[in-house]
């Protein structure tokens, strides 16, 4: 099973209270070590990158199935629930929330020899998968929580979360490595969310003639020509799909960073989008020169295809997978009855596990 995707969640205000973070720690690290010792740390991972079984481990942990907590919350119980025990299971947590999620790169390399591979791909991972939802996919969510899981071999899932202030809805979007063949082109191998809408979307497959003629607009024109193309746009009718791209580009602060990717001369989108400093009010203004001077279209289509991981019960977007969604309910039932718990904290996991998947039926 290999699905990543995308959840939308409404925003919940406070924070988990200190008696039930650790009762979360102590459950979460539970759950991870049966799941690891069953089947292998890449199983875990493929677990998480799971948008269904994701939310039901949250439920298990102790938090209501719509609430955007549960997401940061679920991620920092693991985090502290595995701490000390990375080595033996080979598997690391770094990130989290705010700015704790900008010290990724030093957490990851501050495994070191524990990791059979080079800490940088690593670190390169969790960067594109962060700049690929906050750039090259522009739904409207800013993202605040980025939690990055990764094993010893170089196995890795990303868990990150993004907020919007007009519709007050998270979006939380999974990423699986091993799905993962190109970071600019349908990265997600599947994309769930209720809420839908319009979205500026560089790594949709239709996008594929944008994303060749974006690095083209940088390398061969002149930034002072770039700059003086972005204030005409601004005086023009442009038709309406491009109400995103042209309402708040500011050309004379873009004239810097359009100056420093010239001189960089990028060779592909992958390339340029790995660029420091190239954020998502660039790229929206290279979208519409590349499709001004060169004709190539964007996709607007937003990246959420399916309503839920497995399915809708009543066949929308497509039917139940009952069996994957049976085996998922079942190895969260079996790690919580062999967790090393309270006998009173294991039934009432079960009985939260057991509310959060018969949910509307």
């Amino acid at each position: 099973m290999q699905r990543t995707g995308v959840a939308n969640l409404p925003l919940h205000g406070g924070k988990a209270p200190a008696w039930l973070f650790q009762r979360m720690v102590r459950l979460s690290r539970e759950i991870a070590v049966v799941v690891v010792e069953d089947y292998g740390p890449d199983e875990l991972l493929r677990r998480l990158s799971d948008p269904f079984w994701f939310q039901a481990f949250g439920c298990v942990l102790g938090f209501d199935w719509h609430s955007s907590g549960l997401t940061t919350t679920a991620c920092g119980a693991l985090k502290e629930g595995l701490r000390g025990l990375e080595r033996d299971l080979g598997v690391f947590v770094a990130g989290g929330k705010g700015g704790t999620s900008r010290k990724t790169p030093s957490e990851i390399q501050a495994a070191g020899d524990a990791l059979s591979v080079d800490a940088a791909r690593l670190v390169y991972a969790s960067r594109m998968s962060a700049k690929v939802d906050s750039a090259a996919v522009q739904d409207g969510y800013q993202l605040y929580h980025h939690a990055f899981i990764f094993t010893r071999d170089g196995r890795w899932t990303v868990v990150q979360q993004g907020m919007n202030e007009t519709n007050h809805y998270a979006r939380r979007y999974h990423w699986l490595g091993e799905a993962v063949t190109d970071f600019v082109c349908e990265p997600h191998a599947a994309v769930c969310a209720d809420v839908r809408g319009e979205a500026l979307n560089l790594v949709a497959r239709e996008s594929e003639g944008a994303r060749a003629a974006i690095p083209q607009v940088v390398a061969r024109e002149k930034p002072e020509k770039l700059v003086a193309e972005l204030k005409h746009v601004q005086t023009l009718d442009l038709p309406p799909r491009h109400h995103l791209l042209a309402a708040d580009i500011h050309p004379d602060r873009l004239s810097k960073i359009l100056l420093s990717t010239y001189e960089r001369q990028p060779g592909d989108f992958e390339s340029l989008l790995a660029l420091e400093g190239v954020g998502p009010q660039t790229i929206r203004a290279l979208t519409l020169l590349a499709e001004l001077l060169h004709g190539a279209p964007v996709s607007w289509r937003d990246p959420a295809r399916y309503a839920f991981a497995h399915g809708g019960k009543d066949g929308y977007p497509f039917p139940v997978d009952r069996a994957t969604y049976d085996r998922s309910i079942e190895l969260l039932r079996t790690a919580v009855r062999r967790a090393r718990i309270e006998p009173r904290e294991k039934g009432q996991a079960m009985d939260r596990l057991e509310r959060a998947t018969t949910e509307g039926d």
